[in-house]
């Protein structure tokens, strides 16, 4: 039996408004529409996702289908239930007592498929990671490989800088590129705060490609930049660009500098 609250990533206590809530998040980061860009490969996976998570909805936004579940999930039951399964077959079977909720050899079972779903959860946001950082890298090479070198920088999927040139310095800001499962106000601090150290150990232009799945609001994210933006000023300058990597839409600042305008549309284009 599916556990449909690690599905969802919520707690079995949660109220309908959170379990919808969830549900939205969740199906905008696993949606094949959303997926396109990702290959086939994770477009079959995703599919799958997402008819888990409306199942999980499905069940866990009904009230007596929620209810007929939660006493079926601690029995370990094997399937589902069904979307007849909400009373009309008369009484509901009794709650189990609390200290028999889980019984001791049911233990090891519950906590093997936590486990798996953990690790197919981490497998499949790798999956997710690797695809789009892939993606990234080869729109960047169409679009500056001529005029950028790629590096390393801890703490970033990717790096680049601009190629040394024969006569004075090289033109153009390093480019960090980081994926993170959900673009927010905490993502934006952590990749600004990184950025600004290499900005400041080096004194040169830092921009930053924060991607991600799903994204906070518009104003959410135009308040942590700006409140970054408030910070003392460091050795360097820091530009960061939230995109959402399942169409490659950005929230892009005016300040932006032109080899990120033109990897962004870059990849827009090619999206689908």
């Amino acid at each position: 039996m599916k556990n449909y609250y690690d599905l969802l990533e919520i707690p079995p206590a949660s109220s309908s408004e959170k379990i919808k809530r969830a549900f939205r998040v969740q199906i905008a980061r696993y949606h094949p529409d959303k997926v396109q860009h990702l290959g086939r490969e994770f477009q079959s996976m995703a599919a799958d996702r997402a008819t888990e998570l409306t199942e999980a909805y499905r069940i866990l936004s009904d009230e007596e289908r929620r209810a007929d579940y939660d006493r079926l999930r601690p029995a370990g039951a094997s399937t589902a239930p069904s979307a007849t399964s909400s009373g009309a077959h008369g009484p509901s079977p009794p709650t189990p007592a609390p200290d028999a909720a889980v019984a001791d050899d049911d233990r090891p079972r519950v906590q093997e498929r936590s486990g798996q779903f953990v690790q197919e959860r981490a497998s499949r946001d790798r999956f997710v990671r690797k695809a789009t950082i892939d993606r990234f890298r080869q729109a960047f090479v169409q679009v500056a490989g001529a005029t950028y070198d790629e590096s390393q920088v801890p703490g970033f999927d990717f790096a680049s800088s601009p190629k040394p040139r024969l006569f004075g310095r090289s033109k153009g800001p390093r480019l960090l590129g980081r994926f993170v499962s959900r673009v927010d106000a905490d993502s934006v601090a952590q990749a600004w705060t990184q950025a600004g150290k290499v900005a400041a150990s080096a004194g040169e232009e830092i921009c930053v490609i924060l991607m991600g799945t799903a994204l906070a609001t518009a104003r959410e994210l135009a308040d942590a930049i700006a409140e970054q933006r408030r910070r003392p000023a460091l050795r360097g300058k820091v530009t960061l660009i939230p995109v959402n990597s399942s169409v490659w839409d950005a929230h892009m600042p005016t300040d932006a500098p032109a080899v990120a305008k033109d990897l962004l549309a870059n990849l827009r284009s090619s999206k689908s």
